[in-house]
């Protein structure tokens, strides 16, 4: 009787499976754990950062327009006729480029016992919140006419490369001789303040501010009640050179450009500039300046005669 021999053992025995131990498994979930982790934290990152940015770039309302010509009226001084032509040359000016207007009144303004032309400062701050989306305010004297109404701002001036053209750098602030002189290597798109300049010093009856937190502060450094209570000659003209040429913080967003880019006269003025400064054929505006302070003048016919050859041409 004959038995079956077991089968001889294999020299290469089956691969047996690997038992993972307890305390592996439990450091490869707490790996997946943390990756999770990571991967949420950098995803909430992403999107914070997006968040952020998208905070930082204004949101501008469609149909707002670029720049906003503020003229402040008087209607104690200015009669209605006279009122009436000035905002119809504004907004005829104004409705050619897109842009808006704004005529606030004197006696809207709280400015104590200061002269009355001190209410141009929160008229300037007054148009910021009426619209709050605007780039450039163009603040533009009642005794002012827009002579060329086809000449667009952005292109005029207001564009980095032109305007880097037209800056007067080392240029002493309040002339002849100031020691305080404009920056010569500012940019174009670091300039929040255009102002020209005449024979006696910075002009204030025709200039462009830019909308932001400097202009704020600008404005209400300019409105100070302790520059109100110093009794400037010239009021606010006189306050605004002075924070000028002593705040390092305006002087340097400041640009000064020459004086018939902007601010034309309609007189020979030896003391401010002479036939130099005179308005020409062709030129932006014309400015009557100091008309209203000298008894000999009327500013109303003054107006008018360049209001009517404006018509005729038109």
């Amino acid at each position: 009787m004959h038995f079956a021999y077991q089968p001889r053992k294999t020299s290469h025995p089956p691969p047996y499976p690997v038992r993972v131990s307890r305390s592996l498994s439990y450091t490869r979930r707490k790996q997946l754990q943390f990756g999770a982790i990571l991967a949420g934290s950098l995803l909430l990152f992403i999107w914070l950062i997006s968040q952020f940015s998208a905070a930082s770039v204004e949101r501008v309302p469609p149909g707002t327009p670029e720049v906003v010509v503020v003229t402040l009226m008087d209607e104690e001084s200015l009669g209605k006729s006279y009122m009436e032509k000035i905002q119809e040359n504004r907004r005829d000016y104004a409705s050619r480029h897109g842009y808006a207007t704004f005529f606030p009144n004197v006696t809207d303004y709280n400015y104590g016992d200061s002269p009355r032309s001190w209410a141009l400062v929160p008229a300037l701050r007054h148009a910021m919140t009426v619209y709050p989306h605007s780039t450039y305010f163009f603040a533009l004297s009642p005794h002012a006419l827009v002579m060329k109404p086809s000449i667009n701002l952005h292109s005029h001036i207001l564009d980095k490369k032109k305007l880097e053209s037209l800056m007067l750098k080392d240029k002493p602030v309040v002339p002849p001789d100031s020691v305080i002189k404009t920056f010569g290597g500012l940019k174009g798109d670091r300039v929040d303040l255009v102002l020209t300049q005449d024979g006696e010093g910075l002009c204030q009856g025709s200039f462009i501010l830019k909308r932001g937190d400097w202009a704020k502060f600008f404005l209400d450094t300019w409105f100070d009640p302790l520059y109100r209570s110093y009794n400037f000659q010239k009021a606010e003209a006189h306050a605004l050179e002075h924070i000028v040429q002593w705040h390092p913080t305006i002087l340097t967003k400041l640009a000064l450009i020459p004086q018939r880019l902007l601010n034309s006269y309609n007189v020979d003025i030896a003391s401010r500039g002479g036939k130099d400064a005179m308005y020409k054929d062709g030129e932006f505006i014309v400015r009557l300046v100091g008309c209203e302070a000298d008894p000999n003048r009327n500013c109303e016919k003054e107006f008018e005669a360049y209001y009517d050859k404006l018509k005729a041409s038109s």
